[in-house]
């Protein structure tokens, strides 16, 4: 199965130029996906994982490259994946690479330049048929590349869901458990046990040139601001979607974003 590339090559701070130059995929900004990966497809089939890691199989690659940007600059541009908001760290050369879980719907994916303004934007539809919406999904991003936070939800039947375990029994997990900095982290669950869920945030270490560590000195921001979005019902009619904003100013802190009930 081959790996699912949505490739966004982005001139930060400069107008796009003709999409057929700067989109690689999906072509023509729409794709019609969940089809089988062969020969006899029509059009372009995705499939249904990029990696087949645990609780991860239902996430995909958005992947570029910022063509002309500042290294110096102090805040990065901010990729925003079906309106979720994420700051967009890349390396020396402005590549960059995200993984994300998408539904099956329409999706949107759009960068934003340090000046706020959407510099590029692609649209696919999703018609993957063995996939099912999620009735509650929670991202996690956060705003320092050399700080590893970690996603942690509670369910009302006593599962755990976090790194170490990142499949529940009963359905969902962790689709997207990104541990290169910056996030983003999401827990998915199609089918929820019904009761009460807490979403914890965890600032686990640092990440850096040899690996994981708890140097609190290596992190780029003095306080490290995790932004938490909770989606019930996603690309239904019904949809509802509450962001908080986490600031988290040591190794160690753990903290309760959100307690909600569902069923």
């Amino acid at each position: 199965m081959r790996a699912v590339l949505i490739a966004l090559l982005l001139a930060a701070g400069v107008s796009a130029i003709a999409a057929d130059r700067d989109i690689q995929h999906p072509a023509g900004g729409w794709t019609h996906s969940g089809l089988l990966d062969n020969g006899d497809t029509v059009g372009y089939a995705y499939p249904n994982n990029l990696i087949d890691r645990g609780g991860q199989r239902g996430r995909t690659l958005i992947e570029g490259q910022l063509k002309a940007f500042d290294k110096t600059q102090r805040h990065p541009p901010t990729l925003v994946v079906n309106g979720n908001a994420m700051p967009l760290y890349s390396d020396q050369e402005g590549r960059f690479a995200r993984p994300y879980a998408f539904g099956p719907g329409s999706n949107t994916i759009s960068l934003r330049g340090t000046d706020g303004k959407t510099q590029q934007r692609v649209q696919f539809y999703d018609a993957n048929p063995l996939k099912t919406k999620a009735q509650v999904r929670i991202i996690l991003a956060w705003d320092d590349p050399h700080a590893e936070l970690d996603l942690h939800v509670l369910t009302p039947d006593g599962g755990h869901a976090f790194f170490g375990n990142p499949i529940l029994a009963t359905g969902g997990g962790l689709d997207v458990d990104s541990v290169d900095g910056a996030g983003p982290e999401m827990f998915s669950v199609t089918a929820p046990v019904p009761g009460v869920y807490h979403v914890y945030v965890n600032y686990w270490g640092n990440f850096g040139d040899q690996g994981y560590h708890f140097d609190e000195s290596t992190r780029q921001q003095p306080i490290i601001t995790g932004r938490v979005t909770l989606v019930f019902d996603e690309n239904t009619g019904a949809e509802r979607r509450e962001t908080f904003v986490v600031p988290m100013r040591k190794i160690g802190e753990l903290q309760l974003v959100r307690s909600f009930r569902r069923g």
